[in-house]
C-alpha cells in the first residue's frame, strides 16, 4: 500500500535533529499547516535550508473549504513529491450552476479539476514535509512574532528564532488582530462578515461535476472528493444566519432549500459529520502581501471568492513564487528588503486580476433577484462562460 494513503495514525514521526527546536535558529519558520505553508516547507527543506512550521490543530483534522483543485497544480504537486497519479481521484470536468429559482447553466470548464478532502492531502503533505526534513509542531498556537535583525516567534512561554518568517494561517488569526492589519479592523461590510459551513455527504450526483447552487445571500458547492464522498460547502453573509435565529438547520431550511436543487440534496443525501464544521468573519477585503518582514502566502496574502474555485490552487502557486525568492535571499542574490518588494510585485502581478473579477462575480450573486436575472441572461452564451472562468484561473505551474 502507498504509504500516503495511511490514515491510522495522528502521531507522525519526526525526522531530523534531535536538539530541541527552541535551541536552534531556523532559517525558515512558517506559521500555519495549510496547503500554502506545507508545501512551502516541502520546498525550502529540498533546497537544503531548516524548516520549522507551526500548525495550532493536530493532523488529519477537517478544514471548512471546498476541496476542488484547478488541475493547473497537478503537475506542481507530482513535482513535490505528492503521488497524484496513484491516487484514483475523481476528475471534474463539468460545471453546473443553479440560480435560486431553479434556473440553471452547464458548461465544460477549461481546464478543469480534481477533488480531494482536506483531512487527506493536508495529512499527507504533513508526512512528505516530515520525509523531507521540516520540523513541524502541531498543537502550537504562535501568539507573537518580533523582527530584531533575527525573528523570535512566541509559543505559550517557549520561543523561536528564525531568520524569515511566512505568515500561512489561513482566512482569519489571531496574528491578524495582533499585527493590526488593515483587512482585520475594517468593520463589518459585504466583503468581510461571511460565514462557511461543510459537510461530507453521500449522494447520487455525477462524479466529473461540480455544481455551485445559489440561494438568497450565499451559495452551495458539491462535489465529489475520495472513496466515493462529496464535499458539500456554502458560504453566507452572518445576517442570514441571525434572521435564521443563528440556527444552521433552520437557515438550510428556509433558505438553502427554496432553491430546488438544494432540497434535493438536503433531503436526500446522507450527512458523514454529526454536526457541520463552520467558520465566520471571512473576509474578501484586500490584504497585504508582507506585515512585519513576513511573507503573507495562501489566504493570509489574499482570498479569492470561494465561488471561483481557485483558492487552492493560488496557495500553491503563491508558495512556489515564495520559495524561489527565499532562495535567492539565502544565497545572497537580493537583499531582505528585494525579497519583500519582488514578492509582493509578483504576487500582485499573478493574483490581483484573479481577486479583483471575484469579487466582481461575486457581486453577480449577491442578490437573489440578480442571480436568477444573471443565469437565465448568460444561458445562450457560453463562450462568456468559459471567459470568466478563465479570468479567475491560471496556467499550470
Amino acid at each position: 500500500m502507498n504509504s500516503f494513503q495511511q490514515h491510522d495514525t495522528i502521531d507522525l514521526p519526526r525526522i531530523g535533529t534531535t536538539e530541541e527546536p527552541e535551541n536552534q535558529v531556523f532559517d525558515v519558520a512558517i506559521i500555519g499547516g495549510g496547503l500554502a505553508g506545507l508545501s512551502l516547507s516541502i520546498q525550502l527543506a529540498k533546497q537544503g535550508l531548516k524548516v520549522i512550521l507551526f500548525e495550532k490543530e493536530k493532523y488529519p483534522f477537517h478544514r471548512v473549504c471546498g476541496e476542488y483543485i484547478s488541475l493547473e497544480s497537478w503537475n506542481f504537486l507530482e513535482n513535490l513529491g505528492y503521488p497524484l497519479s496513484d491516487m484514483d481521484l475523481p476528475i471534474i470536468k463539468n460545471l453546473l450552476v443553479s440560480a435560486p429559482n431553479g434556473q440553471y447553466i452547464e458548461q465544460s470548464l477549461p481546464l478543469g479539476g480534481f477533488g480531494i478532502s482536506r483531512h487527506k492531502i493536508d495529512y499527507e503533505l504533513a508526512m512528505l514535509a516530515r520525509a523531507n526534513g521540516v520540523y513541524i509542531l502541531e498543537g502550537m498556537k504562535v501568539t507573537e512574532v518580533r523582527f530584531l535583525q533575527t525573528f523570535i516567534i512566541t509559543c505559550s512561554l517557549q520561543q523561536y528564532q528564525a531568520k524569515v518568517v511566512c505568515g500561512a494561517f489561513g482566512k482569519r488569526s489571531n496574528l491578524d488582530i495582533k499585527l493590526k492589519r488593515s483587512f482585520a479592523e475594517q468593520k463589518a461590510n459585504r466583503l468581510n462578515n461571511y460565514i462557511g459551513v461543510k459537510y461530507h455527504i453521500q449522494t447520487n450526483f455525477a462524479s466529473d461535476t461540480i455544481a455551485l447552487h445559489n440561494f438568497k445571500n450565499g451559495y452551495c458547492g458539491i462535489s465529489r472528493i475520495e472513496e466515493g464522498k462529496y464535499c458539500l460547502c456554502y458560504l453566507t453573509t452572518s445576517n442570514n444566519l441571525r434572521s435564521s435565529q443563528n440556527s444552521i438547520v433552520k437557515l438550510e431550511e428556509a433558505v438553502l432549500q427554496r432553491n430546488p436543487f438544494l432540497k434535493k440534496i438536503f433531503n436526500e443525501s446522507k450527512v458523514l459529520y454529526q454536526t457541520p464544521l463552520t467558520i465566520s468573519q471571512v473576509s474578501f477585503d484586500n490584504k497585504s502581501q508582507v506585515e512585519n518582514h513576513m511573507l503573507m502566502v495562501g489566504d493570509a496574502g489574499g482570498m479569492i471568492t470561494p465561488l471561483c474555485g481557485n483558492g487552492m490552487s493560488m496557495a500553491f502557486h503563491g508558495s512556489k513564487i515564495a520559495s524561489e525568492l527565499i532562495a535567492q535571499f539565502f544565497s545572497k542574490k537580493i537583499t531582505r528588503a528585494e525579497l519583500e518588494e519582488q514578492y509582493i510585485k509578483q504576487w500582485n502581478r499573478l493574483f490581483q486580476k484573479r481577486l479583483q473579477t471575484g469579487r466582481l462575480i461575486q457581486k453577480l450573486f449577491g442578490k437573489e433577484w440578480l442571480t436568477n436575472v444573471f443565469i437565465n441572461a448568460v444561458r445562450p452564451y457560453p463562450r462568456f462562460i468559459s471567459y470568466l472562468i478563465r479570468q479567475t484561473h491560471g496556467d499550470p505551474f
